[in-house]
């Protein structure tokens, strides 16, 4: 299917009413199944699903890395309902602990998480010598939105972009701010991509599971245009990410860690 769908609008500009076909995105619910057993379901834009479900799992170590997936599988009942089904060998511990814990997210819909509060992540302190200069996050957040093409459509996404250099860099779009992070890093996984060495830009607040996300991960930096939530900065704090917000022109306020911006 495709993620967008046209519509017609009554639009009204510079004093004149007319009618026009404009471009709307896409929502549909993904429901998941590990080893056949639904452990869940997403609402999602309906791209980059196999990479949002490998992404999303492995964040929440069900599965500890891309070579425990035997087979991967997409299907869709119609165009509202789609249902990936995994066969892997899975961490059982966690994934009871996200049947019976886990906790509604901010970002949207009902997407479960169980790594929001500093005390209760199972994460390791971030030791990463990775250092950029100021200079290059600066650039790359100013081409970030130019390389979202459904943001350029329909100014109705969230986006993430995982970057490792000018030619090797992921892009996750989708209604959902944290489903952005799953995609981005799924894909990066599925091709073999260390998320540990790149840093992170996304587009939307830097809350809790944002924040817990690229922890899990061990992605050193985590950048946004916007402000991050007093949790969000106890997360970076404790695990030794640098995060940073209101990145813009030629300024940004870099909340906690400032040694990896040079």
């Amino acid at each position: 299917m495709e993620p967008i769908f046209k519509t017609e609008v009554t639009k009204i500009k510079n004093g004149k009413r007319f009618t026009t076909i404009d471009d709307v995105i896409r929502e549909v619910k993904l429901e998941l199944f590990v080893n056949d057993e639904k452990i869940g379901a997403l609402m999602a834009t309906p791209v980059d699903l196999k990479e949002l479900a490998t992404g999303y799992l492995i964040g929440e170590n069900i599965i500890e890395k891309v070579k425990d997936i035997d087979k991967i599988e997409l299907f869709s009942e119609d165009e509202k309902i789609y249902k990936i089904y995994i066969n892997a060998k899975v961490d059982k511990k966690y994934l009871e602990k996200l049947n019976t814990e886990g906790v509604i997210v901010s970002g949207c819909g009902k997407g479960l998480s169980t790594h929001i509060s500093p005390k209760e992540i199972e994460a390791k302190v971030i030791r990463s010598d990775l250092n950029i200069e100021a200079e290059l996050l600066f650039e790359q957040m100013a081409e970030f939105y130019k390389q979202c093409p459904l943001y350029e459509k329909t100014g109705c996404v969230h986006t993430a972009k995982l970057y490792f250099d000018e030619e090797n860099y992921f892009i996750g779009e989708d209604i959902a701010q944290h489903n952005t992070i799953d995609k981005a890093i799924g894909k990066a996984l599925l091709f073999d991509f260390n998320p540990e060495k790149g840093f992170l830009m996304v587009s939307g607040r830097l809350s809790s599971e944002m924040v817990a996300k690229a922890v899990m991960h061990q992605i050193p930096i985590l950048a946004s245009r916007t402000a991050s939530t007093c949790r969000g900065i106890n997360i970076a704090d404790k695990f030794g990410l640098t995060l940073i917000g209101f990145v813009r022109g030629n300024s940004m306020n870099i909340y906690r860690n400032p040694k990896r911006i040079i």
